[in-house]
């Protein structure tokens, strides 16, 4: 299991919440220029899918500082819960969310995704957005997704993922293997995190591994998009 600190005792979950809270103040900004500003374009995708399901009740897990959550308001659902374990990012989160005037609409929780605090069948929509490698049990994390999504409900996962094609996967590694810790430890107070994110998208699971893992926890019917060149894909999941 890859953590964040190597010569910490706390354990993964501690951790991944502890380096989000330190990075949390310029984790947007630092994000858009490490993507170069492509993941607002596979958030877009997320959204697309989203809407022909026109939910009612979303879930954000991983929210961050709320920015799939923010773009979800526009499909005008009731509510839109955004779950993080990490309070520093979920304060930066209401701050864009106030600014933007849908404090009502879209709700901030601190809380574990793989114990969350809602009754089943709660959510017509789940979506996970560069969260479910930091999940310290994943197979628990998805079963626990897969029992607050409603029966007839979406689930879409955007995750990095490794480029199998030639130039792609050996520029994809220079870049994350050099250039992302580089930038992070230029840029961000902490100096290990970026170097964790690039590890961790390193050695996620992919493509049918990741679907494999879907289905083996709850889900039925799955489906993976790779996007710009297989740096990310999305994945479609529903229970039946």
């Amino acid at each position: 299991m890859i953590k964040p600190y190597k010569n910490s005792t706390l354990g993964k979950k501690e951790q991944v919440a502890q380096m989000f809270d330190n990075i949390s103040q310029n984790y947007d900004g630092l994000n858009r220029v490490i993507s170069l500003g492509i993941d607002v374009k596979w958030r877009k995708k997320v959204l697309k899918i989203v809407r022909k399901d026109n939910p009612k009740q979303i879930l954000d897990i991983a929210t961050g500082t709320g920015d799939l959550a923010l773009m979800m308001a526009a499909l005008k659902p009731d509510k839109i819960i955004g779950l993080d374990i990490s309070e520093g990012m979920l304060a930066v989160g209401k701050q864009k969310i106030a600014k933007a005037n849908l404090s009502e609409k879209i709700e901030m929780i601190v809380g574990d995704s793989e114990e969350m605090p809602f009754k089943d069948a709660t959510f017509d929509a789940i979506t996970v957005s560069f969260g479910v490698r930091n999940f310290a049990n994943l197979d628990k994390g998805i079963t626990e997704i897969a029992r607050v999504l409603k029966p007839t409900g979406v689930l879409v996962i955007l995750e990095t993922s490794n480029p199998t094609k030639f130039p792609f996967k050996q520029g994809y590694k220079l870049y994350t293997n050099l250039f992302l810790p580089i930038v992070g430890k230029l840029f961000s107070k902490d100096k290990v995190a970026y170097t964790y994110l690039s590890e961790s998208a390193n050695s996620f699971p992919y493509g049918k591994a990741f679907n494999n893992i879907l289905q083996k926890n709850g889900f039925r019917h799955t489906e993976d998009r790779p996007v710009t060149f297989g740096v990310a894909t999305i994945y479609t999941a529903r229970k039946q």
